[in-house]
């Protein structure tokens, strides 16, 4: 076999994982998480961070095309750093997920478009606003339905265009970090309890 075409068997293995990492907020743990990507030679497809249901515990949700042994040792890799509490991954059929776009377009192309309204309908889009220079135009979906939009807007000149990060919550009725969170303080109560010879 050559190299090209081991290449193409590799890439043929890979799909798109979704990996939560629930951390306290600190400095420098985006970076240390790239890394570890980086080093697994992995791309960073989409990223996201924001507060997570737990005060004081930030979720970065981040997207990559991968095979599951290395995406499992990736998420083993990343729980080693001191400030994260958890991490997991999942495929796209045991999440609820969303993205945002953002597209500007000339105002004057648009109110020349007779069809205008069918297509922000089509498309469940809005408008968020409007001036005499531009119109915003905001679709939230998946990557393939922010796309078809897009591609039918480019005949009317879109000057900007923005999607967001990918953002998920599991399907399953638990949430595992609180999970994780409720054990690793049982735990601790006991330890505690052992020390103090109760």
């Amino acid at each position: 076999m050559n190299i090209n075409a081991a290449a193409m068997e590799e890439n043929n293995n890979k799909e798109l994982f979704t990996v939560t990492v629930f951390s306290e907020n600190r400095v420098g743990l985006l970076n240390q998480i790239s890394i570890i990507f980086t080093r697994r030679k992995l791309n960073i497809e989409s990223l996201s961070v924001s507060p997570s249901s737990i005060q004081g515990v930030h979720k970065f949700t981040i997207t990559t095309m991968a095979d599951e042994p290395t995406i499992a040792k990736l998420v083993m890799q990343i729980e080693k750093r001191i400030d994260v509490l958890k991490s997991f991954y999942y495929r796209d059929d045991e999440i609820v997920y969303q993205e945002i776009a953002l597209y500007k377009v000339p105002t004057v192309e648009l109110l020349e478009e007779k069809n205008l309204e069918d297509i922000i309908r089509r498309h469940n889009a809005r408008i968020l606003e409007i001036t005499r220079e531009y119109t915003v135009i905001e679709k939230t979906g998946h990557d393939d339905e922010t796309t078809a939009l897009f591609e039918e807007l480019k005949r009317y000149d879109i000057r900007q265009f923005v999607r967001s990060g990918r953002v998920a919550i599991t399907k399953s009725p638990h949430e595992y970090v609180t999970m994780y969170i409720d054990e690793r303080a049982r735990r601790k109560e006991e330890v505690e309890r052992c020390l103090n010879g109760e």
